[in-house]
């Protein structure tokens, strides 16, 4: 939850300095740049997925596999903040009109892959956790 609340924390004050920092530097308004899209991508990845992950805590128990939740939680909270963080700089360059490295890309593309392991491994805590579950019992209606 404290994860979640934080990345809605960043998502809206993203939103927020990429108006302001577009607007004091005359950027064209219709000229995008990665800057727009950073507030969404905290929102999505770390606001909502993070409140989905804690339902799926509280329905199946995925900290229960203490080592793979601590792995998934490293692992996925430091992609989205790469991921979050590249564009924030690869914007703001584009903004201030420097020329953007390929090492910013490199970098960005790290967060990504490590936002793909961190799904893949609350996957199988999900799969092991629904596996452990008593099946429930179906109840007969009459008539």
């Amino acid at each position: 939850m404290n994860f979640s609340f934080a990345y809605m924390v960043l998502g809206v004050g993203s939103g927020l300095f990429y108006r302001e920092f577009t607007k004091m530097n005359d950027f064209p308004e219709g000229q995008w740049t990665q800057l727009s899209v950073v507030h969404t991508h905290l929102l999505v990845l770390g606001f909502i997925i993070l409140l989905l992950v804690l339902l799926l805590e509280k329905a199946f128990g995925l900290s229960q596999h203490r080592k793979l939740f601590a792995w998934f939680m490293g692992t996925y909270n430091a992609g989205v903040i790469l991921t979050g963080g590249m564009q924030l700089t690869h914007g703001i360059m584009t903004v201030l009109g420097v020329e953007s490295s390929k090492m910013i890309s490199g970098i960005a593309g790290l967060g990504h892959m490590s936002i793909t392991a961190g799904m893949i491994l609350l996957f199988i805590m999900l799969r092991r956790s629904v596996s452990a579950q008593k099946p429930v019992q179906k109840v007969e209606l009459a008539g």
